[in-house]
């Protein structure tokens, strides 16, 4: 077979069938046949149908979000089988779940189908690596032979599908709902009993400065650790809209156990937030721009997520920055039980808008098997072929070793994750 990394102006040679690499860099199995048995139809989908059914019983909210999360998962999917078809590729499979298939039919040359565990889908694009075998009649039709811009376009469908999602998701949120925008100081959420604080503040207030220092990003209790045990201080904020101010004298830390030398107030407060309306028209832009945001908040999520210390750090109980320790399906599940009791559906609807550009941010990081990866090598065949020239394939198959520790450690972050919604759950 011929070296994929060599240049030459002949079509590309149809590779011999590996026994795994295509498929580990690919994302999946091949060469699978497709069932014939009714009764294995009919069985799976009721299967299928019962797990919904018991989701629902046991918490709507979980269906809901379970539902949602389902269809980003599909659109994505749809977003590569679209792009492929449109640019003369070859899709042989389009299926929704992961293991055994439950059924499925053949249209356009594509196996549309549906497997027993609703976990994800995945189109198969036929030539995505020099080891996937295709016919030389067929080299025409394979995701190797067409252009840069084709294959950028094609593999990057399904995280532009997440991100578009997310705006139309987000900006229906904002045009019925509105957009909850931060506002300035803590908003009491707690005041604890036989604390300085007790009698003076109550739930709901918004705090905005204590004695002329202003509430900023180091929350609350960075001001009040500014001052004196013992110390008097104005606390100036709203109650109920209305400005307000209330004095009072503050404790120390022996309070809670600590040794006596810090400041201490005695409550526990939560970002304020305050709704601001939208038109249909204007929500798009306004979904937009934060949308851009949480991208720059994605990736700096992703990287700090997928650092090995963070993981073991949570393991190990020094840990308890939500922000930073992987989690699952699970317990994003979970979380979305808690936002629709306090923020009804169309919480849950922005928690999936949040979740779909994460996961479209994370999917393009430039990394075998996921599709930024396949980005970065269509960049780099790109980088080394001449104007004019032929094209240039890398040879993939070099970075079977660097996509095998990709998968490890993916597995290790699931896994992690998977033990700490369960023993330990987001709160």
């Amino acid at each position: 077979m011929t070296n994929p990394s060599d240049v030459s102006d002949s079509p590309w040679p149809a590779p011999e069938r590996d026994s795994g690499v295509s498929s580990l860099i690919a994302g999946g199995a091949t060469g699978e046949q497709r069932p014939t048995s009714t009764r294995q139809m009919v069985g799976g989908g009721l299967t299928l149908l019962a797990m919904f059914v018991v989701l629902g019983i046991a918490n709507g909210w979980w269906l809901l979000f379970t539902l949602g999360l389902l269809v980003s998962i599909v659109l994505h999917e749809v977003g590569h089988y679209a792009t492929a078809r449109f640019t003369g590729m070859r899709v042989t499979q389009f299926f929704i779940g992961f293991g055994p298939r439950v059924g499925s039919i053949v249209r356009s040359g594509t196996e549309f189908g549906v497997r027993a565990l609703p976990l994800g889908a995945f189109v198969r694009i036929v030539g995505m690596t020099a080891s996937d075998d295709a016919d030389v009649v067929d080299e025409s039709t394979t995701y190797r032979s067409k252009s840069f811009g084709a294959r950028l376009l094609v593999i990057t469908a399904g995280s532009l599908m997440h991100l578009l999602l997310a705006v139309v998701v987000l900006s229906s949120v904002f045009a019925v709902r509105g957009e909850n925008v931060v506002m300035p100081g803590a908003q009491v959420v707690g005041v604890g009993a036989g604390m300085p604080a007790e009698g003076v503040l109550l739930d709901g207030d918004v705090i905005r400065s204590v004695s002329g220092r202003e509430v900023g990003d180091d929350g609350l209790g960075a001001v009040i650790r500014s001052f004196q045990p013992g110390d008097t201080v104005s606390i100036e904020g709203l109650r109920e809209g209305i400005d307000f101010a209330a004095g009072v004298t503050l404790g120390s830390d022996l309070l809670i156990g600590g040794n006596g030398d810090v400041a201490f107030l005695g409550v526990s407060t939560t970002v304020p937030f305050d709704v601001v309306q939208h038109s249909w028209w204007t929500s798009p832009v306004h979904a937009s721009r934060e949308i851009v945001t949480q991208i720059g908040v994605s990736a700096a999520g992703v990287v700090q997520v997928l650092n090995p210390s963070n993981v073991l750090s949570h393991l190990t109980a020094s840990d308890v920055d939500p922000l930073t320790r992987p989690t699952t399906l699970i317990g994003v599940t979970a979380v979305s039980d808690d936002i629709g009791r306090s923020a009804g559906i169309w919480g849950v609807l922005e928690l999936l808008a949040f979740l779909n550009v994460f996961v479209g941010v994370f999917n393009m990081f430039p990394l075998l098997p996921l599709d930024g990866g396949h980005a970065a090598i269509a960049i780099y065949e790109r980088l080394r072929e001449r104007r004019g020239g032929p094209r240039y394939h890398a040879d993939v198959t070099r970075l079977v070793p660097l996509t095998m520790a990709v998968v490890a450690l993916l597995a290790f972050m699931f896994m992690s994750g998977l033990y700490l919604d369960i023993v330990n759950p987001i709160r």
